[in-house]
């Protein structure tokens, strides 16, 4: 199908948004004397799928935002999510990112572990460039939330069974807050839009999460590129894993969260049409792929 001159105007300022959000992140690492490494590193930052940024772009261009202080605030949480790939594929052992053998394989678990550390301090410096530093505090409290459920998840739950307010719980803070950041970066200084687009972050977020619960349970790995089935091996708790009989199933929530995310942004016509373009290019293909995943098994 031929795109249009608007759709192929649109792609082509994507594709060089999503370039300076990959330039700021190398630049960012590119006076420490692990620079070189990192940029030869394959896959380690920013090669996946960007839904955050993309999610910045759309939102941030809707609500007029500066194109700098966009670039920032996605380039600090890709770094926080490279970081978080990084440690998590020690914790699961994991062998496989992006069809390409882990980070820690190739240079070791001490390795890892202190480039994912770097990764997170990175991030916090840049956000402290832009705005006058307004975005840091907003990133710290939403990445701690990560941390928070990750913990959790990891030294409270793992071996137990979950119902389902739990299982949403750490599915919101684990993977919902990096979306929520993205969210309230793009609302400028208006406080409402702020917290409308901070909780459509929060909701789309919850979602994915859910739905990479599910891929890592029925997904195809040669498909995916990564390791799957980690999760019920470490008996991990998590919206795939969790008993039958809970009160809302997965794919349910999966497809009402978007709908409650653009209700909440309704009254910035401008903002909503921007999220509704977010969803239908990048959002949404990503969310069928892995219950369609569920569905086939």
């Amino acid at each position: 199908m031929r795109l249009s001159a608007e759709e192929a105007s649109d792609d082509l300022h994507m594709v060089r948004f999503l370039n300076s959000v990959r330039d700021c992140m190398l630049n960012s690492l590119g006076a420490t004397p692990i620079g070189g490494l990192v940029r030869d590193a394959n896959g380690l930052l920013a090669s996946g799928k960007m839904l955050r940024s993309r999610m910045a772009w759309h939102l941030g261009s809707g609500a007029g935002v500066d194109p700098i202080i966009l670039t920032h605030a996605a380039a600090a949480i890709e770094l926080i999510h490279a970081a978080s790939l990084l440690h998590d594929d020690v914790i699961d052992g994991g062998l496989l990112r992006r069809a390409a053998p882990t980070f820690w394989r190739k240079n070791g678990i001490p390795g890892a572990i202190l480039l994912g550390d770097l990764l997170l301090f990175k991030a916090v410096d840049l956000t402290c460039q832009v705005d006058n530093g307004r975005l840091t505090h907003r990133l710290v409290q939403l990445t701690g939330e990560v941390c928070e459920a990750e913990s959790e998840q990891e030294l409270v739950l793992r071996g137990h069974e979950t119902d389902w307010s739990t299982c949403l719980s750490i599915a919101r803070r684990k993977t919902g807050a990096l979306f929520a950041f993205i969210g309230f970066s793009c609302a400028g200084r208006d406080a409402a839009l702020q917290s409308a687009l901070q909780e459509a972050g929060y909701l789309i977020g919850t979602a994915y999460q859910i739905s990479d619960d599910i891929l890592d349970v029925a997904g195809d790995e040669a498909v995916s590129g990564k390791t799957l089935g980690t999760d019920a091996a470490r008996q991990k708790s998590t919206a795939a894993t969790a008993p039958a009989s809970l009160a809302q199933d997965p794919i349910s929530y999966i497809r009402s969260a978007p709908e409650k995310a653009a209700a909440l942004l309704a009254p910035w016509p401008a903002v909503l049409a921007s999220f509704d373009r977010f969803m239908e290019l990048d959002m949404q293909p990503a969310l069928d792929a892995h219950v369609q995943a569920l569905l086939g098994a």
